[in-house]
């Protein structure tokens, strides 16, 4: 009796421990009868919580029905916990390995406005990508964070996790940038949307302006990108922009933008802002980044290549990437918080070399070659690369791999700037 009394007793502060207050009534009731039950540790009760949570959000069959139903199956109950855990592992692992399908997904309807608040403090905004290591292949990217904080709510974004629902617009960005020395003798490529969408908010604050001119003095070593999942092009095309910045849109399929990437602009309102911004004579980059595993992946993904190739000039684009889904355990920890239907981590889990979870090597490197593959035609006429892959991915992907990061960083730049000039050239 007093066995069963500690046994409760514990299981009260795992329940506190967990998301067992988030869940389902019906996966609470699950939880509690089978806990005491097989006398589940901390860490087998959390897993088998995050699990009910997960499996809610993916809008698959909820765990309790699946219990019931594999009981009625097997016409009896597991007779240890063991076995238990190993029904509910490998039906667990079926869910994760399937191809996943959106169908019958609901769509977000609720839009938590955020507060934009204007700072001004003494808060660094230049620096490394956070990402960059030897460990894999990467551009050795740096990064000017304006804006902290986003306005979309796209469901495998890090920016949820990092900061909170204040967004914070830099109100001495201007000054901020004039303090920043670069090395003349160095190259730098610098990204504006770590931390934020880079044209999302405009010329709020007068980042842009600020940004703009930051550009246009450092002509000579510095490659400036607006990364964006916006449409919100207006300033690009209002005023004269320095030919070393590019504006780069992240692109996925619509059911994807429909599913996770909440309440950015549509793939075809993507598509024709970078059209507009190239028409105008400002060059222009494609990011597949992440590339989502779904049923229908294949024709999604090379159908919008095939639509780059047939929209615009390889003269037009200075570089294309892919990159694949990576998360960090706090990253997954706020999505089964939010509870927002997701498939987003329906999805098998390995370790990257930094210790993040992502996709399996064979399946990134289904996904990457069918991409380059698609775009044959532009091999020599546009820099492809990969984001945050190791070498072997690079080989078996893309048929080749920079020995180093730098050698990497050079090649990209190099690319762009010749681009650059022909075009102030022509």
């Amino acid at each position: 009796m007093r066995k069963e009394k500690n046994y409760q007793e514990k299981f009260a502060d795992i329940k506190v421990q967990s998301f067992f207050t988030l869940m389902d009534k019906d996966d609470r009731d699950f939880v509690e009868k089978l806990a005491p039950q097989f006398r589940l540790t901390f860490q087998e009760v959390r897993q088998l919580a995050e699990a009910c949570r997960d499996v809610r959000m993916w809008r698959e069959q909820p765990l309790p029905d699946w219990w019931r139903m594999d009981i009625a199956h097997k016409k009896s109950i597991p007779a240890n916990k063991n076995s238990f855990l190993s029904a509910f592992r490998q039906h667990l692992n079926q869910l994760k390995s399937a191809l996943k399908s959106y169908k019958n997904m609901p769509k977000p309807v609720f839009h938590q406005k955020a507060k934009i608040l204007s700072t001004n403090t003494d808060r660094i905004v230049f620096g490394e990508c956070p990402v960059q290591s030897p460990k894999t292949v990467c551009c050795n990217l740096k990064t000017l964070d304006a804006v902290e904080g986003c306005i979309f709510g796209c469901s495998y974004c890090t920016i949820q996790t990092f900061y909170n629902e204040q967004i914070r617009v830099e109100a001495n960005l201007e000054d901020k940038l004039k303090k920043i020395i670069l090395d003349p003798k160095k190259i730098y490529h610098i990204g504006t949307g770590q931390s934020s969408d880079s044209l999302a908010f405009g010329n709020r604050n007068g980042i842009l302006d600020a940004l703009c001119a930051f550009a246009a003095s450092h002509s000579a070593n510095v490659l400036l990108e607006f990364k964006t999942k916006s449409d919100n092009v207006h300033y690009i095309l209002e005023n004269d922009i320095p030919k070393n910045v590019v504006c780069s849109w992240s692109l996925n399929p619509q059911i994807i933008i429909d599913y996770e990437e909440h309440f950015t602009a549509s793939l075809d309102n993507r598509i024709k802002a970078a059209r507009s911004v190239a028409d105008k004579g400002v060059k222009v980059s494609f990011h597949f980044h992440p590339i989502i595993y779904y049923d229908t992946w294949y024709e999604d993904y090379t159908s919008i290549a095939r639509r780059i190739m047939d929209e615009f000039d390889p003269r037009e684009i200075l570089f294309i990437s892919f990159g694949s889904l990576t998360f960090i355990k706090p990253a997954l920890q706020k999505i089964r918080q939010l509870g927002f239907p997701t498939k987003i981590h329906q999805m098998e889990f390995v370790k990257d070399p930094h210790g993040k979870l992502t996709y399996p090597d064979d399946i990134k490197i289904r996904k990457f070659s069918a991409m380059y593959t698609t775009f044959q035609p532009w091999h020599d006429r546009v820099f492809f690369y990969l984001c945050m892959e190791k070498s072997s991915i690079w080989e078996n992907s893309l048929g080749y791999v920079y020995p180093d990061n730098s050698l990497l960083e050079k090649a990209l730049f190099d690319s762009a700037q010749k681009k650059i000039r022909e075009d102030s050239g022509r």
